[in-house]
């Protein structure tokens, strides 16, 4: 079992859960700035689109730079061999490891076997995995693979999914501890998480195994390591809006108006090349969910996001935020 830079990492693990459409690289900068977790994930990409007429996009998604190390490429999909093809490709762009989707409920992807989509199809999962590790790991530099899923896709299936994954020799398995249908509305099912240890220590021991799921505090975070014998977890929708969140700083207001200018700055320059037009970049309403997140808290935020909510480029957000 290729472990990699999994065994250099400080205990608790404590890290962003990749979010699609979120973790782009200028999202990891404002965490390198104000408070780095423990590795990075990117968003997810399609291990199809990097060989397809979409590959130049899917590219994008993988650019990183070096601080921003230890950093996990996650990829989705369904075909075994665009895996092991893909994970050859992530390795030589200098990842440090790669993650395989089989939790995301979105319905696009699963139409097409991908996501969470896998849990139905215990032999497809099982090649996917076993291509991405002859991919990862069969050429000069090897890399370890991991796995992020949920606990089932209606009910709880860790009995029979759990083992299933653990037994193809994986570096790590992160759990979502919630079902496929119960998306992300539903009280994450914690109490599951000691089950999910005991048969990691039986099938798979050497396999770390991290938890997910409405964890909203580091204390929160390390609290429910010491209770369940995970190895660490990763942090979801509490770091949207909060990159101070593995610091011991509690940002002011001001923080967090000089953070919204920032974070809109770091995105211009990552999409200097995009196409705009009458003013507004392609991708810009995406950076909306940051300003949404960022402004709140303080008097006057409610009015600030419906200001921020009407802009087109970061010129109107530095105008905004100046004339709060």
């Amino acid at each position: 079992m290729e472990l990699g830079f999994w065994k250099k990492l400080k205990r608790p693990i404590i890290a962003i859960a990749p979010m699609s459409g979120v973790s782009d690289e200028p999202f990891r900068l404002m965490f390198l700035k104000y408070g780095k977790p423990s590795f990075f994930w990117t968003e997810f990409v399609s291990a199809e689109g990097l060989f397809s007429k979409g590959k130049d996009y899917c590219l994008k998604l993988l650019l990183h730079s070096k601080k921003e190390r230890p950093i996990i490429a996650q990829l989705f999909g369904s075909d075994p061999a665009c895996f092991e093809k893909a994970a050859k490709l992530v390795a030589g762009l200098g990842f440090d490891g790669i993650d395989i989707n089989m939790g995301c409920p979105d319905t696009n992807i699963e139409k097409k076997g991908g996501g969470a989509a896998l849990i139905k199809n215990f032999n497809l999962a099982k090649e996917i995995i076993r291509a991405t590790l002859r991919g990862a790991q069969g050429g000069p530099k090897k890399i370890p693979v991991s796995v992020k899923t949920r606990i089932g896709y209606s009910e709880n299936q860790i009995k029979e999914w759990i083992p299933a994954i653990l037994e193809e020799n994986i570096a790590v398995l992160t759990v979502h501890f919630r079902t496929r249908d119960e998306m992300y509305f539903s009280k994450a099912n914690w109490e599951f998480a000691k089950d999910v240890v005991k048969i990691r220590d039986k099938i798979a021991p050497k396999t770390l195994v991290l938890g997910n799921g409405d964890i909203k505090t580091i204390e929160q975070a390390k609290q429910l390591v010491k209770e369940t014998g995970l190895d660490g977890v990763v942090i979801g929708r509490a770091i949207l809006g909060n990159p101070w969140f593995f610091s011991k700083h509690l940002p002011t207001a001001k923080d967090r108006l000089k953070a919204i200018v920032e974070h809109a700055e770091i995105f211009d320059k990552f999409h200097k090349d995009d196409v705009v037009k009458n003013g507004k970049y392609k991708k810009f309403e995406s950076m909306k969910k940051h300003f949404h997140a960022y402004a709140r808290g303080f008097e006057g935020s409610k009015d600030l996001r419906e200001q921020l909510m009407k802009t087109k480029n970061t010129a109107e957000v530095k105008k905004v935020v100046k004339s709060f």
